[in-house]
């Protein structure tokens, strides 16, 4: 009876005590890499891509503990790259480095295996840069108002060159064609480097081309530029005017780049690879060279990014129609 009587007492004092608060859970370490992570380049070395590619990979490595190694993987209008990220495993491992063609290109050619919206999970949208209107400066354009003059009174027979056929600054000119009621003779080249040579020499009168291929001979004089295509001005050339404030409101048309995975990539793992990004993003040195390029770092989350890549997924199949663009 007493061991009873103990064991009573016992059980209601312990009753009695206040309930102690648990020792906390260490903190969910969330997803790390357990192998070399690799970002897929869709272009040549040399490019803005590669440039941006290897930037974050070399920042990265620190900050996931684990080797990050840029992989060029060209052909075919980027589209293979876009492929082999589509298919690779959804682990965090298999990033790419991607850009407007990825939005465009299902417009372009007529069977692809990869959907810009099912197959991927966009992370981080770093950066943004207009195109720009440029002609050389022996030009009789100054300004929007007399290249549309220009392109006028020459019915069709102005030469206006992109970075190629169904590139975004081709798609940019035919655009502000249509909504300048003008028309002229599209040439293509094969990147934007080329064309920009080809205008500095003379042999092209103008030329629609992502700003960062074109800033240093703006900078210098070599190039005269008429307006940029994005909503506002770029900060890299704050007295350019936008198409926009120019004569044809509402004309917004820019290249974009950012980082996907496979669609299906662990939530932890891009949440865990933005907010690195991010960080990398933020780099006074990071951001101050990407910003000297001519582009606006945008550091954009995965929500704002997939809801960029729905719109210009959504946006590009009507511009190339009306412009007659299409590869095979």
């Amino acid at each position: 009876m007493t061991l009873r009587r103990d064991l009573l007492l016992r059980s209601t004092l312990l009753g009695a005590l206040p309930l102690l608060p648990r020792p906390a859970r260490a903190a969910d370490p969330g997803w790390a890499p357990d192998r070399a992570v690799r970002i897929v380049v869709p272009v040549a070395p040399g490019g803005s891509l590669d440039i941006l590619g290897r930037l974050l990979a070399r920042h990265l490595t620190p900050r996931l503990g684990q080797p990050v190694v840029a992989e060029n993987h060209p052909g075919a209008g980027s589209n293979l790259a876009f492929e082999l990220v589509a298919r690779a495993r959804p682990d965090g491992l298999t990033l790419l480095v991607g850009s407007d063609p990825l939005t465009i290109n299902p417009a372009l050619y007529p069977r692809l295996g990869f959907d810009p919206v099912r197959d991927f999970a966009p992370i981080i949208e770093a950066v943004r840069a207009p195109q720009v209107l440029v002609v050389n400066p022996r030009s009789p354009a100054t300004d929007l108002a007399t290249f549309v003059g220009w392109a006028r009174e020459a019915e069709g027979r102005l030469s206006v060159a992109s970075q190629g056929n169904g590139s975004i600054g081709h798609l940019a000119g035919a655009l502000f064609a249509q909504q300048a009621g003008i028309t002229f003779t599209h040439v293509p080249y094969r990147g934007g480097g080329p064309a920009v040579v080809d205008l500095v020499a003379g042999h092209i009168e103008a030329l629609f081309v992502t700003l960062p291929a074109a800033i240093e001979h703006i900078r210098s004089g070599r190039l005269r530029a008429l307006a940029v295509t994005s909503a506002e001005r770029a900060p890299a050339l704050p007295q350019v005017p936008t198409i926009a404030e120019a004569g044809l409101p509402g004309f917004d048309v820019v290249t974009w780049q950012g980082i996907l995975a496979p669609a299906g990539t662990p939530p932890a793992a891009i949440a865990r690879l933005a907010a690195e990004l991010g960080a990398v993003l933020a780099l006074p040195e990071v951001a101050g060279d990407l910003t000297r390029q001519g582009f606006t770092v945008t550091a954009h989350g995965p929500e704002r990014f997939a809801a960029l890549v729905r719109n210009e997924a959504a946006r590009w199949p009507g511009v190339v129609r009306r412009a007659g663009a299409r590869l095979e």
